[in-house]
C-alpha cells in the first residue's frame, strides 16, 4: 500500500495515518474485544503484550506501564537509586530522561556525547568518574560537584541507535554503578557486544531498560504507553508493584507505589502492531541507506554515523548543517516537514538552572544542538519523496550540480558511515 497523500505538494515529517489504515481491521478488533469483555485494566491483553515484547527484546521480563517516563522512573527506583543519589546521563536527550531521574529522587549530572553517534561518550564518562568523583571513608563513590553519592548511569540510545555499551558496562562494573538503558527511541536496535561476542537487542544489555510507545515511536500506541525490560526477576516483581499502588495482591500494599499501569486497549493495539515492527525497522534502515547514498557527495551536510557494532533502527534521520535554520526554512517553503531533536541541551534549560551548569560545559552537545535537523523518516517514505527532499537540501547547500540523485558512489557512502 502506498503512503497516504497528505497533499500533492507536501512531504510530511512523519506519517502516522498509513500504518493505522493498513492495520485498521486488526486494531478495531482490539477495541471490540475490550468492549465485549470489559477488560480495560490489566488482564490477558496486557499479559500477552508483555510476553511478546520481552521475546522481541530477548529478555526474561517485560512490565507494561503508562509511559516511557514512568518506565525509566520505576526502573531507577526498583534498581536501587535512592533519594539524593546522582544518576549520570547526557545533556542531549529529551527532558523525560532527567525528569525520571528527578522524580525517582535522584539528581542528574551530565557527561558530554560522542560527536559522531550523539550518544553517551565512554571516554567522557571515564573522565567524569576519574576526575569529578572520589571515594568517601566508607568507599562510596561521591560526586565532587554535588557531594552526593553516584549510583547509576543512564545511557540514552538516541535516534534509534544504541550507545557503545561494552565500555560503559565495564566502567559501571569498576565503579559499582547501576546501568539503566533509556531505550525509548530504540525499539529493535542492536549492538554487537565484543564482550559477549554476539548481537544484543536494546533493552537486554543493562540491569533494566525503559521503552516509550508514544504514537510517533517505531512501535507506537494510540496514546501514552511504556514498558520496562529486564532479566532480573526480583526487579521485575518490584516494578509490577510500584506501577500498581505497591500492591502484592489486591488491597495488600507492601509499599507506596504509583498509578502507572498500562490500559488493556493500548496493550492490545501494541500487540497487534508488534509483528510488523521488524519489517518497519527494515524499511527505515533502507530509507536511511537511500538518504546516505543521495547525500554522500555533499560536504555541507553531515550524515548519521553508524559504527560497525551498531544496527540502528532510525527512529529519526538526523543530519547536521551549519545553517540549520536557513535549511529548515527552505524545506518548509518546499512543503517538506522537518524537526529539531533537540534544540537546547538540558543543562542550559530553565528547568535545570539550579544545577548551575554554564554555557560551554558540554561543548559537543552544544555544537550538535545548534546544527541538527531531522529529515522526513517513516517506513512508507517513498524513493520519489526522498529524491524531492534531497534535491531541496542540495539546492539550498549549493551542491546540486555536484551530485546526480540517481547515482552516488557507494564507496563515498560507506566511507562516511564508518563501516
Amino acid at each position: 500500500m502506498k503512503s497516504v497523500n497528505h497533499s500533492s505538494n507536501s512531504i510530511p515529517f512523519l506519517d502516522l495515518i498509513t500504518p493505522h489504515l493498513e492495520l485498521e481491521q486488526e486494531l478495531t478488533e482490539v477495541f471490540q474485544k475490550a468492549l465485549r469483555s470489559a477488560g480495560f485494566i490489566g488482564g490477558p491483553m496486557v499479559e500477552e503484550f508483555e510476553k511478546a515484547f520481552a521475546g522481541f527484546c530477548g529478555t526474561a521480563h517485560s512490565i507494561a506501564v503508562s509511559s516511557g517516563t514512568d518506565a525509566l522512573r520505576f526502573a531507577l527506583m526498583a534498581a536501587g537509586v535512592r533519594p539524593g543519589d546522582v544518576a549520570i546521563t547526557v545533556p542531549h536527550t529529551f527532558i523525560a530522561t532527567t525528569e525520571a531521574i528527578s522524580q525517582a529522587g535522584g539528581l542528574p549530572e551530565f557527561v558530554d556525547i560522542d560527536e559522531r553517534t550523539y550518544n553517551l561518550s565512554p571516554e567522557k564518562l571515564q573522565a567524569y568518574l576519574e576526575r569529578q568523583c572520589s571515594r568517601d571513608k566508607s568507599g562510596k563513590l561521591i560526586s565532587r560537584r554535588s557531594g552526593r553519592p553516584v549510583t547509576a548511569v543512564v545511557p540514552v540510545h538516541l535516534y534509534g541507535q544504541m550507545a557503545d555499551m561494552d565500555p560503559i558496562l565495564e566502567l559501571a562494573g569498576q565503579y559499582g554503578l547501576i546501568v539503566i538503558e533509556d531505550a525509548c527511541q530504540a525499539h529493535g536496535a542492536e549492538y554487537f557486544s565484543r564482550q559477549h561476542k554476539r548481537w544484543m537487542k536494546a533493552g537486554s544489555v543493562g540491569r533494566a531498560a525503559a521503552f516509550s510507545f508514544y504514537p510517533g515511536k517505531n512501535l507506537g500506541a494510540c496514546g501514552e504507553a511504556g514498558a520496562v525490560t529486564t532479566n532480573d526477576a526480583a526487579l521485575a516483581a518490584k516494578i509490577r508493584m510500584v506501577r500498581d499502588h505497591g500492591q502484592a495482591k489486591k488491597y495488600y500494599h507492601d509499599m507506596e507505589g504509583y498509578n502507572g499501569r498500562l490500559d488493556a486497549i493500548q496493550a492490545g493495539l501494541l500487540n497487534a502492531k508488534l509483528p510488523h515492527l521488524a519489517k518497519w525497522n527494515t524499511q527505515r534502515r533502507e530509507r536511511a541507506a537511500e538518504y546516505n547514498r543521495l547525500l554522500a557527495a555533499s560536504e555541507a551536510v553531515v550524515l548519521p554515523f553508524e559504527p560497525a557494532w551498531s544496527k540502528a533502527v532510525y527512529h529519526l534521520y538526523v543530519v547536521r548543517s551549519a545553517d540549520r535554520e536557513g535549511l529548515m526554512d527552505h524545506l518548509k517553503q518546499a512543503g517538506i516537514g522537518t524537526g529539531i531533536h533537540y534544540p537546547i541541551p538540558l543543562h542550559l534549560q530553565k528547568a535545570y538552572r539550579d544545577l548551575g551548569y554554564q554555557s560551554g560545559a558540554f561543548p559537543v552537545a552544544e555544537e550538535v544542538a545548534d546544527e541538527i535537523v531531522s529529515l522526513p523518516m517513516f517506513p512508507t517514505l517513498t524513493s520519489h519523496q526522498q529524491s524531492v527532499v534531497v534535491d531541496a537540501v542540495l539546492q539550498y547547500v549549493g551542491n546540486r550540480s555536484e551530485l546526480s540523485v540517481s547515482a552516488a558512489p557507494a564507496s563515498a557512502t560507506m566511507s562516511r558511515q564508518g563501516h
